[in-house]
């Protein structure tokens, strides 16, 4: 299958989004896929205002019809909500082309927090971006739920996946120069320094030991200098992160709107035990299993995740292994049909639908 692949986040973006995405492709190709990924690199771009690390294509319709014109795929999937995300939708209306879309990242939640934006405007935005969407493909059952209560359709739950390999079990803490020694316990944050995260709810918690924070965005500028305490690592390559991981007590996810949550599963295939709050993605990552602690009081989930067996949690990431979630990606797609085929290549040229 020739599978076509739009997004607004990939590399050199550091994120959940762009390591799934990433992930994602390569499981394919080696199923034997081919997969054209069109993302920003391709175009003029322009920061994102107030993310620095997000480069957004700038106007990039005429281009992209062009890069599609030349795509014979036998499904499109587009991924995210950004420039790139609305002209491949306006593409494909056009041309009266089936394609699925993706809900990675609850932006309009993100949108409140960082510019006050009403909750309702940004999901009214993003239920028009999905409605022509043949399936909308979601992380999780509750934020599947979430959105069916918010009017979206099509739904269809997705997971994510994790590299068991790269993310290797230690049964007990390691040390790596990165942390160098740090008093013990060590608990550690990975993610983006930004307004949706709630990093402060961490950052303020009295705890023993040592904070590591591993990551950058908007916000790291002021949380450096309103934190000293705390041990800055910044953005770490794949291969040394997956030490620091291995190097720590706890994983502290004090993010409240997530729709997963890919480190989860990067600190539980080390063997970092998980401390979070009972919310959407640490809900479904975590479960039942023993794998953390969830708790509305983030002190009182540290206090019961510090106890939890290194291989407890190692066993739950082992469940998300990527040869499934590529599967079930692969059963979500919508396959272009013949005539449509037919008319991509005569041009569009008949009865052409409005943009909805």
């Amino acid at each position: 299958m020739h599978i076509l692949l739009v997004t607004d986040a990939w590399t050199p973006q550091v994120n959940g989004v762009v390591t799934t995405l990433v992930e994602l492709v390569d499981r394919l190709k080696g199923m034997g896929h081919t997969v054209t990924v069109i993302e920003p690199g391709q175009f003029n771009t322009h920061p994102c205002p107030g993310y620095a690390g997000i480069d957004l294509a700038l106007f990039p319709g005429r281009r992209l019809t062009g890069l599609l014109d030349q795509v014979d795929a036998d499904a499109i999937h587009i991924a995210t909500e950004g420039p790139l995300g609305w002209a491949a939708r306006r593409y494909c209306l056009r041309r009266r082309l089936p394609f699925t879309t993706a809900f990675h990242t609850r932006f309009p939640d993100i949108l409140k927090a960082a510019m006050g934006i009403p909750l309702s405007w940004g999901y009214a935005l993003f239920r028009h971006f999905h409605r022509p969407s043949k399936g909308v493909m979601v992380p999780t059952l509750g934020v599947l739920q979430m959105l069916k209560r918010k009017g979206f359709g099509e739904l269809r739950e997705w997971t994510h996946g994790v590299d068991t390999s790269l993310f290797a079990y230690a049964p007990e803490p390691i040390q790596t120069p990165t942390l160098g020694h740090l008093d013990r316990p060590v608990s550690l944050y990975v993610g983006r320094l930004s307004y949706e995260k709630n990093i402060q709810a961490f950052l303020d918690l009295d705890l023993p030991g040592s904070k590591v924070v591993c990551g950058t965005g908007p916000l790291e500028a002021a949380l450096r200098k309103a934190y000293p305490q705390v041990h800055w690592v910044g953005v770490l390559p794949r291969g040394e992160l997956a030490q620091v991981y291995a190097a720590a007590d706890v994983f502290v996810f004090p993010s409240r709107n997530e729709t997963f949550g890919l480190v989860l599963l990067e600190a539980m295939a080390c063997g970092l035990p998980v401390a979070a709050y009972p919310v959407d993605g640490p809900l479904q990552v975590v479960g039942d299993s023993p794998c953390g602690a969830l708790h509305d009081n983030l002190h009182h989930a540290w206090s019961s995740a510090i106890r939890i067996r290194r291989a407890d949690a190692r066993a739950r990431a082992l469940a998300f292994e990527w040869e499934r979630v590529a599967s079930l990606f692969l059963l979500n797609l919508v396959p272009v049909a013949a005539m449509e085929h037919e008319q991509r290549h005569a041009g569009g040229a008949r009865q052409q639908p409005r943009d909805r």
